[in-house]
């Protein structure tokens, strides 16, 4: 089926043809049409338009308002203030629109795919091997998730990766420590879980640190163990595999918990560019992009200074022979685009992380590997608050454990679903208070800007009242309720209706679904959806006050209204879906 061409789109082309046939010159030029809350549109494009043609922008306006055709779609237009149009659609229009939407045979709600798509490598949720995930490691998780969700719906091919730290000083440590204690790791039977195999990681770890703090021999064979995994040597890679197995189980149980679908084949690891960073140097030293300073290999920047007004190079590596983070990054880049084909790279990556990006990015630029058709982009993000505005702790100081917060939030939002059960039975309640608090949880993180910092309030997060995905979901629930009270009785579209003008502002919002997709997709910016979610839900809350459905005056009625219910609800189920979240048929 062909995308539904939505009604801002139908009006704006009207008025482009209008302001056209008025102003010969104005061929082309965009009539700026947005909502309005005097009518359902305004056009503010007649004022530029105006001051350069040297004419009356009133008189323009009353130009094009002549050459408007009303009837079809656009209802009314008048002149307005100095200059402004205000447009008012039919109701017919609306109700057609979201019929043709809602006869989308791909359940797509007319949302079009793009017809050039190209390939986004996005790199998210990149926890370390051997450690527990923290607070910290959220906001990666959820937001690269649901740029995933909006990419892959616009019809982008984009490969996922997850640059999970794998590679470093620690696992010789971690390595000779297991090597002379074997059965460290060993499981007790054959199904490990994800906090049994954290639990075995930690001790480990723990223990490995006491010895490698207080022995120097220890220490002394531990660093020579660094050289001999630099080095490829079998067993001593083969010990280290056991670690990323060992955190694997541990990634995969947190990740099924965030009700996240991570794979094995998109975890590429630091350790998966070992092979390439001696080339990466050399292309970068040959080029003369990077040069020899006291012994390492530097970029520098002009721009960069550190306090004491000298340049602060990126040291691709160091003056022992050793590898920086810069050296595996250029080469993921390297990766990306020669390897996978990608035109653009996206990075959800903590906003601290923004120089060195800033200058890797800039390194690839002048080794020739990003250019105008190859595009990097940081998606940085803000910090996760604690509610009295400071960096999320626990009472002793620690950072909080990711799965000890998402445990909390579940049992939180099973009171919430608990209190307000009807005919649900335990394992039910269990299956929706996971649904609605990690739902909670995601909501919370993706309505506010992705660079922004934001407090974490479990108490606000599983609020029914409130920008809060809890009355999303409820919203979703209790139209499914009224769909399936009303039995027999289909819904069914009836252009033919006058419609209130509850109505009329709940189908004006449904329709603005795909330019929202588009808009929330293109900028990497899921809060436009959850800005957008938010308000269908509440328009939908104002409808139901004030449009009895079941009891509506004629049968005809009946079926409009379950038919705007029955749209809105497709359309939160699929927004919910762009951002990670489920909509229970039941709460």
């Amino acid at each position: 089926m062909a995308p539904v061409t939505s009604l801002t789109a139908s009006v704006n082309q009207r008025l482009a043809t209008a302001l056209a046939s008025a102003l010969p010159e104005a061929d082309g030029v965009d009539p700026l049409l947005r909502r309005s809350d005097r009518a359902d549109y305004q056009a503010n494009g007649i004022l530029a338009l105006a001051k350069k043609a040297k004419a009356n922008p009133r008189e323009l306006a009353t130009q094009v308002v002549a050459q408007v055709t009303t009837g079809d779609v656009i209802k009314d237009v008048e002149v307005s203030g100095p200059g402004f149009l205000n447009i008012t659609v039919t109701d017919k229009a609306i109700t057609e629109n979201l019929a043709a939407r809602a006869a989308d045979a791909e359940g797509r709600l007319g949302v079009p795919r793009a017809e050039h798509p190209g390939t986004t490598v996005i790199d998210y949720a990149q926890p370390n091997v051997a450690k527990e995930m923290h607070v910290g490691h959220l906001r990666s998780a959820v937001i690269g998730d649901s740029v995933v969700q909006l990419l892959e719906f616009t019809g982008e091919n984009v490969v996922r990766r997850h640059h999970i730290g794998d590679w470093g000083t620690q696992f010789g440590m971690l390595i000779q420590y297991l090597d002379e204690h074997p059965h460290e790791l060993d499981h007790k039977d054959a199904q490990v879980t994800g906090e049994e195999a954290m639990s075995n990681l930690d001790r480990l770890y723990k223990a490995a640190r006491k010895f490698f703090d207080s022995d120097e021999e220890f220490k002394t064979r531990a660093r020579r163990r660094v050289v001999d995994l630099q080095a490829g040597d079998p067993h001593t890679l083969a010990m280290w595999q056991k670690f990323v197995d060992e955190s694997k189980i541990y990634f995969f149980s947190v990740f099924e918990k965030l009700d996240m679908e991570i794979r094995d084949a998109d975890i590429v690891g630091e350790s998966g560019y070992n092979d390439m960073l001696a080339e990466t140097c050399r292309l970068l030293e040959d080029s003369g992009v990077a040069v020899r300073s006291e012994g390492a290999l530097c970029v520098f920047f002009d721009d960069i200074k550190g306090p004491d007004g000298k340049p602060v190079p990126l040291i691709v590596q160091k003056s022992d022979g050793g590898y920086g983070y810069a050296a595996t990054d250029l080469s993921a880049i390297r990766d990306r685009v020669f390897n996978l084909k990608a035109n653009s790279l996206i990075y959800v990556v903590d906003a601290r992380q923004s120089l060195h990006f800033k200058m890797v990015f800039e390194t690839a630029r002048r080794a020739g590997w990003l250019n105008d058709d190859v595009k990097a982009y940081q998606l940085a993000f803000g910090t996760v608050l604690g509610k009295d505005g400071k960096p999320f702790k626990t009472r002793e100081g620690e950072t909080v454990r990711l799965v000890d917060l998402l445990d909390e939030a579940i049992d939180r939002a099973s009171a919430v679903v608990r209190e307000k059960a009807q005919d649900l039975s335990e394992g039910e309640i269990a299956e929706r208070g996971a649904q609605v608090g990690i739902g909670a949880v995601k909501y919370a993180d993706l309505s506010t800007s992705a660079n922004r910092d934001y407090k974490f309030d479990l108490d606000q997060m599983v609020s029914l009242n409130g920008d809060t995905s809890v009355y999303l979901q409820y919203a979703y629930a209790r139209i499914q309720s009224i769909l399936r009270k009303a039995g027999e009785v289909r819904p069914a579209a009836h252009p033919e209706l006058d419609l209130h003008e509850a109505e009329r502002a709940l189908g004006l919002h449904v329709d603005a679904f795909a330019e929202t997709v588009a808009e929330a997709a293109t900028e990497y910016a899921p809060h436009k959806m959850t800005a957008y979610l938010y308000q269908l839900a509440s328009l939908y809350t104002t409808f139901y006050d004030k449009c009895p459905v079941l009891k509506a005056e004629t049968p005809a009625q009946v079926e409009n209204r379950l038919f705007l219910c029955d749209v809105t609800a497709r359309t939160l189920h699929q927004g919910m879906a762009l951002l990670g979240i489920r909509t229970p048929e039941r709460l």
